[in-house]
């Protein structure tokens, strides 16, 4: 009995501490503003955004040493986030140290990665029944069918939401094309790349037995005369799958499917695994995305391939940015030349910055070294410097198509050419090349231009200029061959002075003309030296020059920032491809019509008379012209 108590006294002890604790709680609770006396509202937080779709980018390659710093850099700049981004790279039967670039860029971005995985293969060098590095050989498809199934299944082992196969020398120099693939919600579809002709990465059309087949719709859509995402039969090279759609199971790059008898070429392979999984692929072109050479054929080198990697970053920065190379990989260093010649000019106006760092960059892409000449700024020009300088228009000089007179801009034009005959005179140059800053380069022009000089010398030519830009303007009549020189005519009527070569002749007897006293635009004023201005066609004093014109419309065009793809802009025949070259200038002259030298310009019997001034000191001329260059 005596526990009795003591247990009541414990439980109430217990009530006791519960209304002590209850009562602390209302005096807490009461001390709390009341939300609903003060007006305020309870926080609600929002919904966080969804973070991006995991990607795993599959790199295969083989000798691409000297693509990989471009094509890394272009990956890098992808504006996507690299924590949700994994790499999967492969490289085998190199003879080139494509797997020392490939292995120091992977050390230094896996921080930056989800996830790296990389593949490499030391050895053997090239595929035992491969005539050379660009050749494929049905053992060459095998292998790369299998590296990317094993790409594939890493990508659904990962459980990646979509992969991006790209290849190489592919350079995606848009970095949204990876958001705005993704935004297309489609199983399979690839950005179109441009290339310096009508090739890219896609087919519009493929034969019953999986061969290609021609379309007017290909070029339509290269052209980007239509544009959007369109449903194709092929696409290849640089594509993305979308591993969360069902049907994406269904996809193999190897072993083929069961019923494909078609040709075994990894791309059909795919193309027919994609048919029989019921799956469309897409092509967009609703943006540029960036770029791709042209295939070689087999029997071409690694060195022709570089060759294409130069010209491909050069037609880039016509109108973009330079392609740089990876931060992270070692790049090696060019060693710019003249190429033969003593001196290399460019002409550039100081104001035009824009126009001065891309042609360097170009130039050095291509290891041409150059001296900038400070051009003559026309807008700079007043009547007493010209008279200070003794220039004279030609009296009664009109534009033959806007009727117009002689321009400040045309003035400074011919002084900052005059300006560059003089130095080379002055240093005693004996073969000097001349460049304006808005060229446009053709493929291999540095190569093309030295067999072309290489060739002239080995000829014992004797020559005074060179074009190697300009714009035929004569086009009824071929030009006349050059005997025992490959891709050389004698230049008729021309335009324009995108570029030259001039000997220390030439330029004596261009400055010995004295031309300031009846000055024409400069490529008026040429015509007229080497004897093939129309004016002069019946003019007794016509031997002025001999010329050899190294028509060289082939090696350097020019550059227009009109879009190429702009219908609206008109055409000039610059090469033999004139429609890549949307230009803002009118049709070739053909000497009749409103075109028509005859047609009793005023300045007819000026120039005439000067032709037989300057008849005294009867010259030769050489122009170089080579329409299959």
């Amino acid at each position: 009995m005596a526990a009795r108590p003591a247990a009541t006294l414990a439980w109430s002890l217990l009530l006791v501490s519960s209304a002590l604790l209850r009562e602390g709680c209302r005096a807490r609770f009461s001390a709390e503003p009341d939300s609903e006396d003060d007006g305020e509202e309870p926080v609600i937080f929002p919904e966080s955004p969804l973070q991006s779709p995991t990607v795993l980018v599959a790199v295969l390659a083989r000798n691409a040493a000297h693509s990989l710093p471009h094509f890394l850099g272009c990956l890098e700049r992808l504006d996507y986030p690299k924590s949700r981004m994994a790499v999967w790279a492969a490289t085998d039967h190199n003879v080139d140290n494509t797997t020392e670039i490939l292995r120091e860029w992977l050390k230094n971005v896996q921080r930056l990665y989800h996830y790296v995985e990389w593949r490499p293969m030391d050895e053997p060098e090239s595929y035992p029944d491969e005539i050379g590095p660009k050749h494929w050989p049905s053992s060459r498809f095998a292998h790369v069918m299998k590296l990317r199934q094993a790409a594939l299944r890493t990508a659904r082992e990962k459980w990646s939401d979509y992969i991006l196969f790209i290849d190489v020398d592919n350079f995606l120099t848009n970095p949204q094309t990876l958001n705005l693939l993704i935004a297309e919600n489609k199983t399979i579809v690839a950005p179109m790349l441009e290339s310096r002709g009508l090739y890219s990465n896609f087919w519009c059309g493929i034969t019953p037995k999986g061969f290609y087949k021609r379309t007017p719709d290909y070029v339509q859509i290269r052209e980007w005369k239509r544009t959007g995402c369109f449903p194709v039969p092929m696409v290849h090279s640089t594509f993305l799958i979308d591993l969360r759609k069902e049907a994406s199971d269904r996809l193999t790059f190897y072993p083929p499917h069961q019923d494909y008898t078609w040709t075994f070429d990894d791309i059909i392979v795919f193309a027919f695994s994609s048919r029989q999984a019921g799956i469309q692929m897409y092509l967009c072109n609703r943006e540029h995305y960036g770029y791709l050479p042209i295939p070689l054929k087999p029997h071409q080198t690694l060195q022709e391939d570089i060759e294409n990697l130069i010209h491909v970053q050069i037609e880039a920065m016509i109108d973009r940015p330079p392609m740089e190379p990876s931060q992270y990989v070692s790049v090696v260093p060019k060693y710019p030349d003249k190429m033969g010649f003593d001196e290399i000019f460019m002409i550039n106006l100081k104001r035009r910055k824009d126009r001065r760092d891309r042609m360097l960059r170009t130039l050095y892409e291509q290891e041409i070294e150059v001296k900038i000449v400070e051009a003559v700024d026309g807008k700079a020009l007043n009547t007493s410097q010209l008279k200070s300088l003794n220039i004279e228009m030609l009296p009664g000089y009109r534009d033959p198509y806007s009727s117009r007179p002689l321009t400040r801009g045309e003035i400074g034009c011919f002084l900052s050419h005059y300006s560059v005959w003089k130095e080379v005179i002055d240093r005693e140059l004996e073969k000097t090349l001349v460049i304006e800053d808005d060229v446009r380069f053709e493929h291999q022009f540095k190569k093309k231009l030295m067999k072309l000089m290489d060739d002239i010398d080995q000829a014992q030519l004797d020559w005074e200029l060179i074009y190697i830009g300009r714009k035929r303007m004569q086009v009824k009549e071929p030009e006349k061959v050059v005997p025992n020189v490959e891709n050389l005519v004698e230049a008729d009527y021309s335009y324009w002075t995108l570029g030259y070569a001039i000997s220390l002749e030439g330029a004596q007897k261009l400055v010995g003309a004295n031309p300031f006293g009846k000055m024409l635009p400069v490529d008026e004023f040429l015509p007229i030296m080497y004897n093939k201005h129309p004016v002069l066609t019946s003019s007794p004093h016509c031997h002025l020059f001999q010329t050899l014109s190294d028509d060289c419309e082939r090696l350097a065009t020019p550059c227009t920032l009109a879009r190429r793809h702009d219908p609206s802009v008109a055409e000039a025949v610059v090469c033999l491809n004139s429609s890549r070259f949307p230009l803002h200038f009118p049709p070739p002259c053909t000497l009749t019509g409103a075109g028509d030298w005859s047609m009793g310009h005023e300045w007819k019997r000026q120039v005439l008379l000067w032709s037989k001034a300057a008849g005294n000191s009867c010259c030769k001329f050489s122009l170089l012209s080579s329409p299959s260059l």
